[in-house]
């Protein structure tokens, strides 16, 4: 399993997340442009120490990506449209394609999604945030996959 950002926003939404993939050993893409700096202090503060353990790459490009990313289906998120992602059939090696906080993936990088996902919105809410969202797919993900119950099994 892996999670990809497309050009985040939010420095402390991205700290989250990173520390996140830290916890659960998930590689973290970040797809360029970045809208701060890696070394933005809010992203360091919302990761804390956890960045030397993050498994991250950092991509120039969608293009850059998409031609040299792992093997695995690339499974995108939206806000409304797409399959509530707990009826989603997740799979191991799945990447988890996040958009931007502020509009979300965009067109041309959904127009070829075979597998797009929603978190069902009932409360008068645009959107679920960036990190929490990311958080709830994935450990879904990880629950579907076994990955849970082998990971709480192996000695710690």
């Amino acid at each position: 399993m892996q999670i990809a950002l497309y050009e985040p926003e939010i420095p402390p939404n991205t700290g989250t997340i990173a520390r996140l993939c830290a916890a659960t050993t998930t590689r973290l893409n970040l797809i360029e442009p970045l809208g701060f700096s890696l070394e933005d202090r809010y992203l360091k503060r919302a990761g804390l120490d956890y960045w030397p353990h993050v498994d991250k790459r950092v991509w120039p490009s969608w293009a850059a990506f998409l031609q040299g990313r792992d093997a695995g289906r690339l499974v995108f998120t939206s806000a409304r449209q797409g399959t509530a992602y707990h009826r989603f059939a997740f799979e191991p090696g799945d990447i988890l394609v996040l958009g931007p906080e502020t509009r979300g993936l965009p067109p041309e990088v959904l127009q070829d999604a075979q597998h797009l996902v929603r978190m069902p919105i009932w409360g008068q809410v645009r959107s679920v945030n960036l990190a929490n969202a990311a958080a709830v797919l994935l450990y879904e993900a990880y629950r579907q996959t076994g990955e849970l119950d082998r990971r709480e099994d192996a000695p710690q």
